[in-house]
C-alpha cells in the first residue's frame, strides 16, 4: 500500500475578503475531490486573504498509480487561471516506511 500527499501552497487573485478567498477555493477542492476521487481540505493559511494551502491525499496498492493521480492534481491546481501555485511539496509512504 503506499500513501500519498500533496501540499499545494497557492497565491489567490483580486481577493479582499475571506468569503471571497471561500468562493475561489472551494471550487477547487470539490473538482479535485470529484475529478481524481481523493482525500482534500484547504489545509493551512485560512486567516490569510490572498493565499492558501490545498492538501490532496490518495492511497493506492500501485506506486506508479499513486504519482499519476498527484501529478494530475498538480496540474489542474496550476492550470487554474484564478491561482497562482507558490510550490508543490510530495510525501510518499510506501510498505517499508
Amino acid at each position: 500500500m503506499y500513501v500519498g500527499v500533496l501540499e499545494l501552497d497557492v497565491l489567490l487573485g483580486d481577493v479582499a475578503s475571506l468569503k471571497q478567498k471561500r468562493s475561489v477555493v472551494r471550487p477547487v477542492v470539490a473538482e479535485l475531490r470529484r475529478r481524481f476521487e481523493v482525500s482534500v481540505a484547504e489545509a493551512g493559511l485560512q486567516d490569510r486573504y490572498r493565499r492558501s494551502v490545498i492538501g490532496v491525499a490518495v492511497v493506492s496498492s500501485d506506486a506508479a498509480h499513486m504519482h499519476q493521480v498527484l501529478d494530475s492534481c498538480e496540474r489542474m491546481v496550476a492550470g487554474r487561471p484564478e491561482l497562482d501555485l507558490l510550490s508543490a511539496h510530495r510525501r510518499v509512504l510506501g510498505p517499508h516506511d
